[in-house]
């Protein structure tokens, strides 16, 4: 057995005992100065770079290992297309892992008030050492804020205590959602927030939602993995010219292990001498959709974010939309 195989297959053997990849997951304040590279667009309106933005396709060739590629979003605002997710990481566990991660070159952080962690993510961003401006950082208000969401909009910003919020989601459509998202618009405009996206809205959501809302969404964050493909829906959202990210993209929560132990998934990883997660990743960024993967693991973030260095063929791809079971695991 020749060391190139051997290689590969302790690899995937180490892909089905990954644990914890997407975890079931007094300081001065920083002055909250505006910044400096304000998007001259309006932001109220598709831009020019907006419209030749190809959100199907990403540059992939521009990214190396350790350093993802960006993409410009609708805004006029570039954002990395790998992140770390920080769903379920909680105290001095979630501080360093956000430090961890953006030491290995991580430059986007995603977070939610239902984390209940921004504090924690806006000491990681802090004691990091990186830059403010170079950090891309999201997070969500939850639909039981909606009813007073300039509230919620305030304590996510005052929580994270890093100047202003890169982009701001509403977590689930609800009771109030056009509402809270005209308190984000606001915000925006204050420059306190630089964009705004949603997350579970598909096709019906987003194409009634968009009419009643001024700024469009830059970003549509769902379930995406390649059990559950959303093969109408992703393409539907590109073509509105927003991006789509993948909020489970290893699973998820109690599915993790069946899909990084798939054979076919499995085989693939083997011939690139690459994990199965760094595969399910890399198919979905030439799918053009945005990963963020959890993890408190500095090991399995390294893995994560170096995926730049193969390509799936055309008839891998084929192989793996040919998996889809078009099964959702939750049921937003």
């Amino acid at each position: 057995m020749t060391l190139t195989l051997l290689m590969a297959i302790s690899l995937t053997m180490c892909a089905c005992s990954h644990e914890n990849r997407e975890p079931i997951h007094e300081e001065e304040p920083i002055p909250t100065e505006q910044p400096d590279a304000t998007p001259e667009e309006d932001s109220d309106n598709n831009t020019e770079e907006d419209m030749d933005m190809n959100y199907a396709k990403f540059p992939l060739s521009e990214g190396k290992n350790g350093e993802a590629p960006t993409i410009r979003l609708s805004s006029g605002y570039d954002m990395p297309i790998v992140g770390l997710g920080t769903y379920s990481l909680t105290g001095e566990v979630c501080v360093n892992s956000v430090k961890s991660a953006l030491n290995l070159g991580f430059r986007k952080i995603d977070t939610a008030h239902m984390y209940g962690n921004e504090v924690e993510v806006g000491r990681g961003v802090r004691e990091s050492g990186i830059p403010r401006e170079e950090i891309f950082v999201a997070t969500k208000i939850y639909p039981n804020q909606y009813s007073d969401p300039e509230k919620a909009i305030e304590e996510c910003i005052n929580k994270l205590n890093i100047g202003y919020v890169d982009l701001m989601l509403l977590h689930h459509p609800g009771t109030n959602d056009v509402k809270a998202y005209k308190a984000m618009e606001k915000f925006v405009k204050e420059g306190k927030i630089r964009s705004l996206g949603v997350s579970c809205y598909y096709i019906k959501e987003i194409n009634d939602f968009i009419k009643q809302v001024d700024i469009k969404p830059v970003l549509v964050q769902n379930e995406v993995h390649p059990y559950y493909q959303d093969l109408d829906v992703v393409p539907h959202i590109q073509s509105l010219g927003i991006a789509v990210e993948a909020w489970y993209p290893l699973g998820g929560r109690g599915h993790q292990k069946e899909l990084l132990c798939d054979p076919v998934l499995t085989e693939i990883a083997q011939k690139h001498g690459k994990s199965v997660a760094q595969v399910i990743l890399r198919w979905d960024l030439q799918r053009g959709v945005v990963v963020i993967p959890g993890s408190s693991n500095p090991a399995h973030m390294e893995e994560n974010i170096s995926i730049f260095d193969f390509n799936l063929s055309d008839e891998e791809m084929a192989r793996i939309k040919a998996h889809n079971r078009n099964k959702k695991n939750v049921w937003y």
